[in-house]
């Protein structure tokens, strides 16, 4: 393959210092602000939901113990696999992980039981009062959850925009706390319906009650919060704008208006299926289908910033000769491009050290970025990590 188009070293650095500055990647985060007045709004947010939910779990805890601690320890691990992989996912300008947690706990907290369930129950009964009691039973939820449930999620992005503005610059960034604002939404409202049914049948088996509950929300739960939170957190970003990414109103309403039809779809499921079970499993499945379709859409349309600041972020060090145009072909393309060049090598130890030097390389554009895209001790080391592993030769440590 020929090198990329001939540019003087000042351009090309220029390019990578502007990435870096336009991105955020590299920058911390600090969420004591005492003089930012969204810092006390989730602050005070998070602390009452965090009490109103212990409250409801101490309350039951005498009766319900071991249902709520079998909940809390399946949806924790649930909640950790998710986690990994929407953090595997966030694999260029990554963000904080002090970050990621204030996004989870905006979802896990003051979206759930100050936002969303104080509405809910005072729309639920504006429309029990208006249109009867079975009408608000079928589609009560439906047209309800969707408004007040994305829009507490949505809030929690604004919030972390206003705590964190030089961190949250592109769509794809609103798609990655978008999806940990969602996880910590379902993984406590998932606690409280296990907790719900075992209280059902006068807690004759609560335990065995709410693992019925449990694994039926994990097994359906891959269409849930999490996903519709990523693509309305990317459609408010895109509604928004940001300094990295230009505003675009249609598109960010369009992607807010499809996770609330998504998720208005879901709670109705029961109605729109006329309660015969026969018709419930395969509208669940062409609605689970139809969600993992845009996510990964929604997905496909935002990252390919997030991969040209990558590519300005190394594209120097291909005229250093530290890493190849191969290389940072791979680290900038999706997983069928890294996958293609770690096959490439003839041997299963070359295809491995293959995939090695592209964790090295990714290593090496994370140092640049907290270096700010100028040089130093860390930078120098992670370069001659790249030459040490392409060589086979034995690590040394700093």
């Amino acid at each position: 393959m020929t090198a990329p188009a001939t540019q003087t070293t000042d351009n090309l650095i220029t390019a990578r210092v502007d990435a870096i500055e336009n991105s955020g990647w590299g920058r911390s985060f600090t969420f004591y602000q005492p003089r930012n007045a969204a810092f006390w709004v989730y602050l005070m947010l998070v602390v009452t939901g965090a009490f109103k939910l212990f409250s409801m779990l101490s309350a039951s805890a005498p009766a319900y113990g071991d249902a709520i601690a079998l909940s809390i320890v399946l949806f924790g691990v649930y909640g950790a696999v998710f986690w990994w992989f929407t953090h595997h996912i966030d694999r260029y300008a990554r963000q904080p992980v002090k970050l990621i947690v204030v996004a989870f706990l905006w979802g896990s907290f003051a979206a759930t039981w100050v936002m969303a369930a104080n509405a809910n129950d005072a729309i639920l009964a504006l429309y029990a009062k208006t249109f009867g009691q079975a009408w608000a039973k079928d589609w009560g939820a439906g047209l309800t959850a969707p408004f007040t449930e994305e829009i507490a999620k949505g809030v929690g992005l604004l919030l972390l925009v206003a705590l964190a503005s030089r961190l949250v610059r592109t769509a794809f960034d609103g798609f990655i706390l978008g999806a940990f604002i969602g996880l910590g939404f379902q993984i406590f409202e998932d606690v409280l319906y296990a907790l719900n049914s075992a209280a059902s049948q006068f807690g004759a088996d609560p335990v065995g009650a709410a693992m019925s509950t449990i694994m039926l929300r994990m097994v359906f739960g891959v269409a849930a919060h999490t996903l519709y939170s990523a693509i309305f957190c990317a459609g408010l970003v895109y509604l928004l704008g940001r300094p990295a990414e230009p505003r675009r109103v249609g598109r960010g309403l369009i992607l807010m208006a499809s996770a609330m039809l998504l998720h208005g779809l879901w709670d109705s499921a029961a109605a729109l299926s006329q309660g015969k079970a026969i018709l419930l499993f395969p509208l669940f499945v062409v609605m689970i289908t139809a969600a993992l379709v845009l996510v990964f859409r929604v997905f496909r349309m935002t990252v390919p910033r997030e991969r040209q600041f990558l590519r300005d972020v190394l594209t120097p060090e291909v005229e250093r000769g530290v890493i190849t145009v191969d290389e940072l072909t791979a680290l900038c393309g999706d997983r069928k491009a890294r996958k293609t060049f770690r096959k490439s090598a003839a041997s299963h130890a070359d295809r491995k050290r293959n995939g090695y030097v592209l964790e090295a390389a990714a290593d090496l554009a994370d140092a640049l970025a907290q270096a700010r895209g100028t040089e130093s001790d860390r930078v120098e080391f992670a370069r001659s990590e790249v030459s040490r592993i392409r060589s086979g030769q034995p690590s040394v440590k700093l």
